[in-house]
């Protein structure tokens, strides 16, 4: 005669199973700092291919490559964020209308600052809105741009890498010679890391322990 389970034999069973599959099952609630160290990198990349795309040499012009298209992080009223656009007009690091690169799911210039969007890191991911909420730190880049709110990565023809554009004095200004890390903290005191490598300009988050590309 077969012995049958008990009713607390199945539910201690069904207990069991849940406990294990809390600790087996990867969790995937919403990571917002992760989600926004995501959203950079694609944002990253997206400007590096229209880098690519849209070649700014002009032979006439002597401030041709400050008109690279690039993503620039800075923080304004307690909001950190970034924009993504090529300075075509004037050269001088302002940002005008016309100037913004186009997101091709909304339809809209990439601009934390303006639109309000999930370039604006601070609303949407809970990125510090003060000066450690974005961090640049270029092996070569001068004082402002390593401990400052703001950062800048450019890119040019071919793809490679540049640290600033604005204050540029020849075309290879800037050129990132070595990793360039961009660090991003949340109102928790987390952070997350990315960097961009140099000559190919790829992006990457890193892993907080061994700081290689996930």
């Amino acid at each position: 005669m077969k012995k049958a389970f008990t009713m607390m034999e199945l539910i201690f069973i069904i207990i069991v199973i849940g406990i294990l599959a809390a600790v087996v099952i990867p969790r995937t609630g919403s990571n917002k700092l992760h989600e926004a160290a995501i959203q950079v990198v694609s944002h990253i990349r997206y400007t590096q291919h229209l880098a690519m795309v849209d070649d700014k040499f002009d032979a006439a012009d002597a401030d041709w490559y400050k008109e690279k298209w690039q993503i620039r992080f800075r923080r304004n009223s307690g909001v950190s964020g970034y924009v993504i656009f090529s300075d075509s007009i004037n050269t001088q690091g302002n940002i005008n209308n016309g100037e913004r690169a186009i997101d091709p799911l909304t339809g809209e210039g990439i601009d934390g600052f303006l639109n309000y969007g999930d370039a604006n890191l601070t609303a949407t991911y809970g990125i510090k809105g003060d000066d450690t909420g974005i961090v640049q730190n270029c092996p070569h880049d001068d004082a402002s741009l390593v401990t400052s709110n703001r950062g800048v990565f450019a890119f040019d023809h071919l793809g490679r890498p540049y640290s600033g554009l604005s204050d540029a004095t020849s075309v290879t200004d800037y050129l990132i010679t070595d990793n360039c890390d961009l660090t991003l903290t949340d109102n928790s005191g987390a952070s997350v890391k990315i960097r961009v490598h140099p000559e190919t300009g790829y992006a990457c988050i890193l892993d907080n322990v061994t700081n290689e590309c996930l």
